[in-house]
């Protein structure tokens, strides 16, 4: 399968836009969901407060860590928000994505480990379709 997918009209702006990034796999629902999430943070936070302010992975990875212990827990929405603990999920990690990339994260992860390669080992072969 190629990268990009035939054009699906000979319009030459089609083209090159399909090889830009897309965003029409992104379900609507998350993104409204993760709105919330950031509209509570920058309520609480400040917007954008992690470019201004240098924030730790570890801080973010605890925080959805908590919020997927919650929801696996069976509790939807967060009780001091009224938010879905996925969303917050989400902004968690839309947070550490952006401060990645504008350089303003604390990278305090351990050094790198060999979690990876006992995933693979760890994983079992598909089923047979017989």
């Amino acid at each position: 399968m190629s990268e990009f997918p035939a054009p699906p009209d000979t319009n030459p702006k089609t083209a090159v836009g399909l090889t830009k990034p897309s965003m029409w796999a992104v379900p609507g629902t998350a993104l409204l969901h993760l709105g919330r999430a950031m509209a509570d943070g920058a309520r609480k936070y400040g917007r954008f407060n992690w470019r201004a302010h240098k924030v730790s992975s570890s801080v973010y990875y605890d925080a959805i860590q908590r919020h997927l212990l919650a929801w696996q827990d069976g509790e939807n929405l967060a009780k001091d928000s009224g938010v879905h603990h996925l969303a917050h999920v989400m902004a968690c990690c839309a947070i550490i994505l952006d401060a990645e990339q504008h350089r303003s994260i604390n990278d305090d992860r351990a050094a790198p480990g060999e979690v990876p390669t006992l995933i693979a080992a760890l994983t079992l072969p598909p089923p047979d379709a017989t």
